[in-house]
C-alpha cells in the first residue's frame, strides 16, 4: 500500500477489533500484517507526526520494521512552514481559506522553488544542519513581518535530532522496491489523501491543497509508469461534505445540514473542526471521475442517510447569463433566462458561488442498513438511490459502505 502525495493535512480512521487508529501519514495497510508499505517521494512529512504514529503502533505490538518503507526523496514539513501557514491564514482575514495551519503549501511552496529540505538531508546532519540554519534564518525575517515570534533555531534542531533517529530506519529506495514489485507482478494499493475537488489544478484554487490528488499523481508521486496503472477506485460520499472556506453549491444550513453533520459524525480527524455538509453534487462527482479515469465507484457512509424522508441529489446547475465565464462553451440565452446544466469544468469559485443547484429528490427510508450484506435487501429507495448515482456518472458502483466497522460493506459482483 503506497501513499503517493499530501501530507498530515487529511486523517483517516481506520476500526480494527474495535479500536480507533487515526492515521495522517502511514498507510492504512499497516493493518493488515501481510501488507508492506510504502511513504513515497510525493508525500511531505512532519516528522513529529511520523512518529508518533509510529510509537503508536510499537506500542500496539504491531510489526513496522521490514514492513514500513520511506523515500529519502520526501520534502519535510519543518516548524517555519506550519508558522508560515498559520500567519499567512490570519493575515488573509475574511478571506481565509480554510486552511488546516499544518505547514502543508508553505512546504510545497518550498519544494517548487529549490529551498525545500528532504529526508535525505536528514541522513547527514552537518548537511541538514546547515540547511535548516539558512532556510529559518530567512523564513524569520518573513515572519517579523506578520509580527510573529521567530523560530528558535537551537530549540528546533534538539527535537529533530531526536526524532530522525526513529525514522531513519524506515528510509528507503521505495522507487527500487515499487519498481521491483511491478516486475514480480505483485498487487500494489496507491492510496489517495484528499479529495479530487482539492486538486491543486482542477480545484476551484485557491480553495485547494498544495498538492495533486488525482491518479496521475501516481506517476509522480511514486515512479510508477502511467500505462501500468489499473483499476481506480473512486471513493464518494453518500452526500457531500467538506472542511474549510470556499464555494459548496449544495451546502444545508438548516436543520437537515445539522443532524446530518451529527449522524456522520462530521468532524475532522486532523482538526477536529465540524464539516460543512450538503446533498450528493453529482455535477462535481462526474467531473471528478472524468479527470480521473475512474474505473469503479464505492460509495460511503449510505446508512447515514437512514431517516431522512426525502433525500436530494445535484444532477446539474443554473447560472445566470451575466456570471457565464468566458471560456465556457455554453451559449448565453436570451437575457433573464438562466443557463441550465452548465458544467463544472466551465466553473470557477467566482461561478460556484453564484449558481444554482438543479436538484433530482428521492424518497428516503427508514430501515438500518448497517447488516445488510447483499444489494437486493437494501430498501428498494436506497437501491433506487444508488442506481441512479451509477447511471448518473456511467461509471459501476462495485463498493457500497454500511457501516464504520471493516466488515460492514456490500460487494456488488
Amino acid at each position: 500500500v503506497v501513499r503517493f502525495q499530501g501530507g498530515n493535512n487529511a486523517g483517516h480512521t481506520i476500526i480494527v477489533n474495535n479500536k480507533k487508529y487515526p492515521l495522517h501519514l502511514i498507510p492504512s495497510g499497516i493493518l493488515n500484517p501481510k501488507a508492506n508499505c510504502v511513504i513515497a517521494n510525493g508525500v511531505i512529512l512532519d516528522l513529529e507526526v511520523l512518529v508518533s504514529e509510529i510509537e503508536m503502533f510499537v506500542k500496539d505490538g504491531i510489526k513496522l520494521r521490514d514492513r514500513l518503507f520511506i523515500s529519502d526523496r520526501c520534502h519535510l514539513i519543518l516548524p517555519y512552514h506550519k508558522a508560515l501557514d498559520i500567519a499567512y491564514e490570519n493575515a488573509r482575514g475574511k478571506g481565509k481559506l480554510g486552511t488546516t495551519g499544518r505547514g502543508i503549501g508553505p512546504a510545497y511552496s518550498d519544494k517548487a522553488s529549490y529551498n525545500g529540505i528532504r529526508i535525505y538531508e536528514l541522513k547527514d546532519w552537518d548537511l541538514f544542519v546547515e540547511k535548516f540554519k539558512f532556510q529559518t534564518k530567512i523564513k524569520n525575517e518573513i515572519l517579523k513581518t506578520f509580527k510573529v515570534a521567530p523560530i528558535n533555531i537551537n530549540k528546533e534542531l534538539k527535537k529533530i535530532s531526536e526524532l530522525r533517529k526513529t525514522v531513519l530506519p524506515f528510509v528507503a529506495d521505495t522507487y527500487q522496491l515499487l519498481q521491483k514489485a511491478i516486475a514480480q507482478n505483485k498487487t500494489i494499493l496507491m492510496e489517495g489523501a484528499q479529495a479530487v475537488m482539492l486538486d491543486l489544478d482542477f480545484s476551484p484554487y485557491p480553495y485547494c491543497t498544495g498538492s495533486n490528488t488525482i491518479p496521475g499523481m501516481v506517476n509522480t508521486g511514486a515512479g510508477i509508469p502511467v500505462q501500468k496503472i489499473g483499476n481506480i477506485l473512486g471513493v464518494v460520499k453518500a452526500y457531500t461534505s467538506k472542511v474549510g472556506s470556499g464555494p459548496f453549491p449544495t451546502e444545508l444550513i438548516d436543520k437537515t445540514g445539522v443532524g446530518l453533520q451529527q449522524k456522520g459524525a462530521e468532524f475532522g480527524t486532523t482538526t477536529g473542526r465540524a464539516r460543512r455538509v450538503g446533498w450528493l453534487d453529482l455535477e462535481a462527482v462526474k467531473f471528478a471521475c472524468e479527470v480521473s479515469g475512474v474505473t469503479e465507484i464505492a460509495i460511503t457512509k449510505i446508512d447515514i442517510l437512514s431517516g431522512f424522508p426525502k433525500i436530494k441529489v445535484c444532477v446539474g446547475y443554473e447560472l445566470p447569463p451575466s456570471v457565464i465565464p468566458a471560456s465556457s462553451s455554453v451559449i448565453p440565452a436570451k437575457a433573464g433566462i438562466h443557463i441550465k446544466k452548465i458544467p463544472y469544468s466551465s466553473c470557477g469559485y467566482l461561478e460556484l458561488e453564484k449558481l444554482t443547484p438543479i436538484y433530482k429528490e428521492f424518497s428516503g427510508w427508514d430501515e438500518d442498513i448497517m447488516k445488510v450484506k447483499n444489494f437486493k435487501d437494501l430498501p428498494k429507495n436506497c437501491q433506487d438511490y444508488v442506481r441512479f448515482i451509477e447511471k448518473f456518472l456511467g461509471v459501476p458502483i462495485k463498493l457500497i459502505s454500511t457501516g464504520p466497522k471493516r466488515e460492514e460493506y456490500i460487494k456488488i459482483i
